[in-house]
């Protein structure tokens, strides 16, 4: 009997032990739709290295920030930097993960993908609804050459709280003073006219679905659906593409420091190639989780050593390895 009871307790040790190693095995994340296609890629690569499993569900930076800071995941992700107020407030660790852009997206019968070109007056009109038609004078100016329709514009934006939408609302604050009075920026604003549309999908399903819109997703959604992009002058007077190159120098100007949790913006950047809608996207950690957070770092570290051509492949923007060694640092600081 005693040795039945003995055996019975072993085994429960067994079976507690391999309960607690399996759940160490696997790091929950959750947040930005934005770098989701890379952190799907990497976690993927990440598992047949090391056999650790990452979950990451893209259920927008909003949702990410909330999840985060009510410790309900091991990370959150964001597209909007968190101020370093609020970081001392909710007592978490923000650092950047990767870089890419913000694109608009637009269904006009006729009109092919890097044809149609807007810039920051004519985007912000059009977002507040002020411009209304595809043939206005103000898009007509800067498309002498294209047919544009007389047909009403359907602006198409996300209803969920997304990090996309404050880098793009961001661009339009820092392009145009009536965005900025009326209207602001964050992950989540008071629209003035529109559809909303819930992630990537939902904004580039309803455009898809509906002629003469516009909307904007993150960059690598658009190119691998093969969506129609517009192109924007930017704030250097020239007409820009969004691609790897126009992402970098705008990320070039950017001031990353440790000291501010890495808090910066790179819309509207300078450079005669800088695409306008730039941003980086953020990991955020809860500061006490020691444990945790050792397991989150050596899947970042891993992803910075590893997974720069994966996310290039994607039309990501690696960070470059000066940051990758300031944000070492910042870990070592905050993380025994």
């Amino acid at each position: 009997m005693i040795k039945t009871k003995l055996a019975l307790l072993v085994l429960l040790f067994i079976l507690l032990s391999f309960s607690i190693s399996s759940s160490a095995e696997m790091i929950n994340g959750a947040g930005a739709t934005f770098p989701y296609p890379l952190y799907s890629s990497w976690a993927a690569a990440y598992n047949k290295a090391t056999g650790i499993k990452v979950n990451y569900q893209s259920i927008g930076s909003g949702g990410g920030i909330r999840q985060i800071t009510e410790r309900t995941v091991h990370f959150g992700a964001s597209d909007m930097a968190l101020k370093p107020e609020e970081i001392e407030k909710s007592k978490l660790l923000q650092f950047p993960a990767v870089i890419g852009g913000v694109v608009p997206i637009v269904n006009i019968p006729g009109v092919s993908s890097n044809a149609l070109v807007l810039d920051g007056t004519t985007m912000c009109e059009i977002f507040l609804g002020e411009i209304k038609q595809w043939n206005d004078p103000k898009i007509k100016a800067l498309n002498p050459k294209l047919n544009l329709p007389a047909k009403p514009i359907t602006v198409v934006h996300r209803s969920d709280g997304s990090g996309t939408t404050a880098i793009f609302t961001h661009y339009l604050s820092s392009a145009c003073k009536k965005w900025a009075n009326n209207v602001g920026y964050g992950t989540s604003v008071s629209w003035k006219t529109g559809l909303g549309g819930k992630g990537n999908e939902g904004v580039a399903n309803y455009v898809k679905r509906t002629p003469y819109s516009i909307g904007y997703v993150e960059f690598a959604y658009a190119k691998q659906n093969k969506l129609s992009v517009a192109i924007l002058k930017n704030s250097a007077g020239q007409i820009v593409a969004p691609d790897f190159e126009s992402f970098a120098e705008a990320a070039a100007s950017a001031h990353l420091d440790a000291k501010n949790h890495f808090y910066a913006w790179m819309t509207n950047a300078p450079g005669k190639k800088a695409w306008p809608i730039t941003g980086a996207t953020y990991i955020l950690l809860a500061r006490e989780k020691n444990d945790v957070n050792k397991s989150v770092i050596k899947f970042f570290d891993w992803a910075f050593q590893n997974g720069d051509n994966t996310a290039k492949k994607l039309d990501y923007v690696p960070l470059p390895k000066n940051l990758k060694d300031k944000i070492r640092t910042y870990w070592k600081s905050y993380i025994k």
